[in-house]
């Protein structure tokens, strides 16, 4: 695997050594592809790498130059709890057409899942989740989606494919295979409404800025059943990150964005994890990368602390719980291991396994409240539309 993949790379540019203060850092659990050292751990399940592209940044120019800034705070942080492998492949540069990058990322990325690793993307602009995307899509699975985003990159010119838009070539790409999208910490004057509306329509989840930073654990479900997170560092606030040119007064704390990357990481669902639209050129004494490298920190973290208690097998060692509603009747299960809820959606038979991954919802205990008081819960009927 790794002859192939480091064809598409150079190495970082950065120095990293390792601790010489007896204090574990980061860096003692990578093996970074400079220009000095390139190593492979086989047992890694995390591989960073660093895309230098920008033509589709919407007017956030410079931040190809991205990837290396976050990596000189990224390895130099303290280790995790529990240290983990890792391997930093180094970045991809933009190839001769945006195409080629697309190309080069998908590849990467598909490869990296067909063995069972978790790519880490730095980018870079927003745009190239659809490079992401595109290799589920070759492997013919269906994924769902989750950006955290101040606004939602869908709509206006369809042949514009920026990164304020690029949605656009995922919704609309056939074959098919996403299955849901949900957005977190969008700001509702910076979203037209028409575009909510048909979010809605689709059965599309969106949670707003206000209610994420009222109560983070409102995203956790949709974070844990996420197969790929994309994040724009713009969705920051700018007083906490000025690193992007789109960032606003407003937006999510960092220490929050810190704690969803952490439930992004826990969950056993979640395969691919990209951060874009950091621009050193905005940035302020580091500041912004100094919150990007927290942030995969924590998403480390909480890959680290995954307790595989993802039903997809077998139930029997979970509680489940019944509650007759209208016409259906909705199955709940928690999991002693964590506490943690799930819905079982039905769908049609004769589907095969198409759905089989996307049937058992994620949700909180506030669900099960809400449907013994004769509510029906929001996920339920969403998911429930889209299976049948």
């Amino acid at each position: 695997m790794m002859d192939g993949l480091l064809d598409f790379f150079q190495p970082s540019d950065i120095t990293v050594s390792t601790s010489e203060d007896g204090v574990r850092r980061l860096a003692d659990s990578a093996v970074v592809h400079t220009k000095e050292q390139m190593g492979f751990i086989e047992e890694a399940k995390i591989f960073i790498f660093g895309i230098k592209e920008e033509r589709k940044s919407a007017g956030n120019d410079g931040c190809a130059e991205g990837p290396d800034e976050i990596r000189k705070f990224l390895y130099q942080l303290h280790d995790i709890d529990t240290p983990m492998p890792i391997v930093d492949l180094g970045n991809i540069v933009a190839g001769a057409t945006i195409e080629d990058t697309y190309a080069a990322v998908k590849m990467v990325c598909e490869d990296l899942l067909r063995a069972e690793k978790i790519p880490v993307l730095i980018g870079g602009s927003q745009d190239l989740t659809f490079a992401n995307y595109a290799a589920y899509s070759s492997m013919e699975q269906t994924v769902n989606l989750v950006t955290i985003d101040q606004r939602l990159d869908f709509g206006g010119n369809a042949e514009q494919n920026d990164s304020l838009n690029y949605l656009n070539q995922i919704v609309l790409h056939q074959p098919n295979y996403l299955f849901n999208y949900c957005n977190i910490g969008h700001q509702r004057y910076l979203v037209d409404k028409d575009l909510i509306e048909l979010m809605d329509k689709m059965y599309f989840d969106l949670c707003r800025l206000g209610e994420i930073n009222a109560r983070v654990s409102d995203a956790e479900p949709a974070l844990r059943n996420a197969d790929v997170v994309s994040i724009d560092m713009s969705a920051v606030r700018g007083s906490d990150s000025p690193g992007s040119k789109h960032i606003g007064p407003n937006g999510l704390y960092a220490e929050l964005m810190c704690q969803l990357c952490r439930y992004a990481g826990m969950s056993d669902k979640l395969s691919s994890f990209g951060l874009y639209e950091y621009n050193p050129v905005y940035d302020e004494r580091g500041r912004s990368a100094h919150l990007a490298a927290q942030m995969i920190w924590h998403f480390i973290e909480g890959v680290s602390q995954r307790r595989g208690d993802y039903p997809v097998g077998t139930k029997d060692d979970y509680i489940r719980y019944i509650v007759p509603l209208a016409d259906h009747e909705l199955v709940f299960y928690k999991s002693p291991l964590t506490d943690r809820w799930w819905m079982d959606v039905p769908y049609p038979s004769g589907t095969g396994n198409r759905y089989q991954r996307h049937h058992l919802v994620p949700c909180t205990y506030e669900d099960y409240q809400s449907a013994t008081n004769e509510e029906m819960p929001d996920r339920w009927w969403k998911t429930f539309q889209k299976l049948t």
